[in-house]
């Protein structure tokens, strides 16, 4: 990894190259093969499975209400002014977080994330709440990392006060950038000052670590106005950073067409954009973790980037390494040792879940064996940044090199190009390699091998 204070140079040419579509394997196999066969009761049963073992929970909980429409947003959300429809919500919410704490025995719970739609759009009371549930029927564990996606435009004192009284100490704020034509045409107009007084009031009321999420990729972006943006979120000197590329998929989410693409920074302009921010943030001190994070050298992150236990789900990357992760509401996604499940998109669907009794599972997948091996293979190169091929013999009983040969043969090209050093032995990424570590990991997928019709984000 760059250490502190190294600049990490970015190629133009390799990365224009290898800029291409393909998955941010925030599971493996990905989130398209997932199928309606797959339903409540197994993912139950796999759940229920790792009780046994005391194996240590992660909690996720999606919010989806929003004040108004983000038109980059990707996520599942609801702009409502309805008070009665988020109240109604949270009662339900809350019901599932009691069937499933119920159905996990006094399992450890070492991290909890709040994500949305704006988790800080409930208010304050409700806020307390949904805290106060989560500690009463979860087991959460001393030390848990506990975070919140913020929203400053809908956010308060009382906000931070209520989440620091129900146990959670970091805090991630959407940004995207400062410039304000980019704010204007994306519907989202957030003052710096506004984001300086908020980061500044949770340091001081006593959260641990701020991360900011920044998108490249959005209107009227130039590497010029980009570089102010930069400037100023070095300034502000957060914990972590995320720096997006915006996806545009308005096949997929029909508010994107209102981002005509006439004012998206074109391709070039655009990998300028991340080219200056790399190199920025990394010659500021922030130790590149890879894909998409930064973090500062004492953080969390990049201790677990170092001492090799970073791990990676659908949250991105994580210093929690093998939970089971229990998504509670509409939309959420859990995985067990051996299972995804995706919980359903509706509210009455939702609804009429919890009132059940039940998961809200409309869509899964349970993994074979050669699925566990390439997921422990693609999170390993993803998160250590290096393949050990005598630790995957060991551990499956196979031969590494026989067995992946077609992916090493894929990865001679990027071998020439100093993306990864190919050894006897093993593999190495280098930190060019780091910055396209999703093509590294594709041909690590046989699912991508057998499918060309499936559309996936651009690598960069």
């Amino acid at each position: 990894m760059n250490a502190a204070g190294t600049r990490l140079d970015v190629d133009l040419g390799l990365i224009r190259k290898y800029d291409r579509p393909g998955p941010r394997y925030t599971s493996y196999p990905t989130a398209p093969h997932f199928t309606g066969e797959f339903g409540p009761a197994d993912f139950l049963a796999s759940l229920e499975s790792g009780n046994g073992s005391n194996r240590p929970l992660s909690l996720y909980f999606h919010l989806p209400f929003c004040a108004k429409l983000c038109y980059f947003c990707g996520c599942t959300m609801t702009v409502t002014r309805n008070r009665d429809r988020i109240s109604e919500y949270l009662d339900y919410l809350i019901r599932d977080t009691q069937f499933f704490a119920r159905h996990t025995g006094n399992r450890p719970v070492t991290q909890v994330h709040w994500g949305g739609g704006t988790p800080t759009y409930l208010t304050p009371e409700e806020t307390r709440r949904l805290g106060e549930a989560i500690q009463n029927f979860y087991n959460i564990a001393p030390g848990a990392e506990m975070g919140v996606e913020v929203d400053p435009r809908q956010v308060s004192r009382e906000h931070y006060q209520a989440l620091l009284d129900t146990g959670f100490n970091r805090i991630s704020m959407g940004v995207q950038d400062f410039h304000e034509p980019t704010q204007k045409a994306v519907n989202r107009i957030q003052p710096e000052a506004m984001t300086r007084t908020f980061v500044q009031m949770a340091r001081d009321m006593g959260f641990e670590s701020v991360n900011l999420d920044f998108i490249y990729g959005l209107p009227f972006q130039t590497r010029e106005t980009f570089a102010r943006t930069i400037d100023k979120l070095i300034d502000i000197r957060p914990d972590r950073i995320a720096l997006f590329n915006y996806a545009h998929v308005p096949w997929m989410k029909k508010h994107q067409n209102v981002l005509k693409e006439e004012t998206l920074p074109p391709a070039d302009e655009k990998l300028a954009i991340f080219k200056y921010a790399i190199e920025t943030l990394t010659s500021a001190g922030y130790v590149f973790i890879g894909m998409d994070h930064f973090a500062l050298p004492e953080d969390s992150m990049s201790r677990a980037l170092h001492n090799k236990t970073l791990y990676r789900n659908f949250q991105g990357y994580s210093t929690h390494a093998e939970c089971d992760l229990i998504a509670h509401g509409m939309s959420g996604i859990s995985q067990t040792a051996d299972t995804y499940a995706q919980n359903t998109k509706e509210y009455a669907a939702y609804f009429a879940a919890v009132a059940a009794g039940r998961p809200a599972t409309e869509r899964g997948y349970k993994l074979n064996s050669d699925d566990l091996l390439r997921r422990d293979v693609i999170t390993r190169l993803m998160c250590d940044f290096e393949l050990d091929y005598d630790f995957f013999n060991n551990k499956y009983g196979i031969d590494f090199k026989e067995l992946f040969s077609d992916a090493l043969a894929d990865l001679e090209p990027m071998a020439f190009d100093g993306l990864v050093r190919l050894r006897p032995e093993g593999l190495e990424v280098t930190d060019t390699g780091r910055l396209l570590i999703r093509n590294l990991a594709m041909p690590f997928d046989r699912y991508l091998r057998e499918s060309t019709n499936t559309r996936f984000s651009r690598t960069i």
